[in-house]
């Protein structure tokens, strides 16, 4: 009963065809199907039949799935392999070719193929050694070893800051963050198809740059901030006296780097002074600040407005705002669209070789006959190859703006009838000629022009 459920099972779920016949052939043994009914259901042979039923009395489960096999058996060995991606993590360098200063798969073969490390090999299977064994193109990367004698003690002193927070106090990372020069940078926004916001690539940095000074808080996860125009030790001690005030009573560990306005004597008597301990970091260990992490981001909020200068405003934060938790940031200022292209106003540029079809009522539509009246009278008719195009005084041509004034359907009962009334040979059915049709036009300008 159990062999029969998971028979079942498998012929449901199993994705592998050869697994799914394998399975509705022992499912139909088991059911006392004759060897015959099954060749004919199955359209396989009886051998094929009895191997699957004598295979799964012999092995069970495990003969349903397919034994796949066969193949050409490799032509470069696993020494040979090993050798190849030991040469690819060489510099070319270190065999004394000074030509190139790493390997393409092209360099690599023919280097692989002048040493005689293979008799043959294509780039194809020269990239699979490499892919099978974890070999990939990776771009450099750079590192900085601390060279302070004191980076154990230092470095112990802060993760145990991180990991055991003191009772009688709270742990705080400051750090300064800069230049900030606002460069405006592409966002994402809906728009019409084809029409995307449109940013300038040029901007001034009107109002120079600024700095951030930010304290991370561990205890709650809030980063306090103010933004200055310098980072000195006068405005870095400011803040540390804004987070003084806001936890009085508190010891204030402070976890910094090295730079000197942190190592200023007003810093470290104002420090003393005031129950705070000043937590420096080793030398060339930046990234044992957890701030660290928080700040980058800062750096690339994008903008989706089409501005065409950076014109934020430049006015620091409100004091809650700079020694309270991070606020909400506020619209974006946006400057009035100037280019041709920018959103804005229907321009010339933005009508040229592009069709105008302008649905007007009745009123307007006379109102717009009316004023075009006295340029419809002296146009000329060109032909369709021609349009677009205007022959000048000297012979050559210029192109012209191309727009098409639709104002409504002509009717040919209407022309019909005016033509038939104002005495023109017309018949009463087909099509009606343009000389017709031009005489109309002519006729309802000049009513509207009266």
């Amino acid at each position: 009963m159990e062999e029969g459920r998971k028979l079942q099972r498998i012929t449901r779920t199993a994705k592998d065809p050869v697994r799914l016949r394998r399975a509705i052939v022992v499912l139909m043994s088991g059911q006392g199907q004759a060897v015959r009914d099954i060749t004919s259901l199955m359209q396989v042979s009886e051998d094929y039949v009895r191997d699957v039923i004598h295979a799964f009395n012999d092995r069970g489960f495990a003969a349903l799935d397919p034994k796949w096999s066969g193949g050409r058996s490799r032509t470069i060995g696993e020494a040979i392999r090993e050798r190849i991606c030991l040469i690819a993590r060489t510099a070319p360098a270190d065999w004394g070719i000074t030509a190139f200063s790493t390997w393409s798969l092209a360099k690599l073969r023919e280097h692989l193929l002048d040493r005689g490390t293979v008799a043959a090999v294509s780039r194809e299977t020269l990239r699979r050694i490499l892919r099978d064994a974890g070999v990939s193109w990776q771009t450099t990367t750079t590192w900085k070893a601390s060279t302070d004698p004191d980076f154990l003690s230092k470095m112990h002193r802060i993760l145990d800051l991180y990991d055991q927070p003191p009772h009688d106090g709270r742990v705080i990372c400051v750090d300064e963050f800069g230049p900030l020069n606002l460069m405006p940078r592409k966002g994402k926004a809906w728009r019409p198809a084809g029409s995307p916001r449109r940013l300038r690539a040029t901007y001034n940095r009107h109002h120079g740059v600024m700095h951030m000074l930010a304290a991370l808080d561990l205890t709650t996860g809030k980063i306090h901030y103010r933004i200055r125009r310098r980072k000195r030790h006068a405005e870095f001690l400011d803040l540390l006296k804004t987070l003084r005030a806001r936890w009085p009573g508190q010891r204030l560990y402070l976890v910094m780097d090295n730079f000197s306005p942190h190592r200023h004597p007003d810093v470290r008597d104002w420090a003393a002074d005031n129950d705070a301990e000043l937590v420096f970091l080793p030398t060339y260990s930046s990234w044992l600040n957890w701030i660290e992490a928080e700040l980058p981001p800062c750096a690339t909020s994008p903008s989706t407005a089409p501005t065409t200068a950076p014109t934020p405003s430049r006015t620091p934060p409100s004091a809650r705002s700079s020694a309270g938790a991070t606020p909400e940031p506020g619209p974006r200022p946006v400057s009035p669209p100037t280019h041709p292209s920018a959103p804005g106003p229907i321009t010339r540029p933005r009508l040229r070789d592009k069709p105008l079809e302008v649905d007007l009522s009745e009123e307007n539509a006379a109102k717009f006959r009316k004023a075009l009246a006295p340029y419809i009278t002296v146009s000329r008719t060109v032909p369709a190859k021609d349009a677009g195009r205007r022959v000048l005084s000297n012979g050559s041509t210029q192109t012209a703006i191309n727009a098409t004034v639709i104002l409504d359907e002509i009717d040919p009962a209407i022309v019909r009838a005016w033509a038939i009334k104002n005495g023109h040979e017309i018949s009463e059915k087909g099509r009606v000629p343009q000389n017709i049709v031009e005489a109309w036009r002519q006729a309802q300008v000049a009513t509207s022009a009266s």
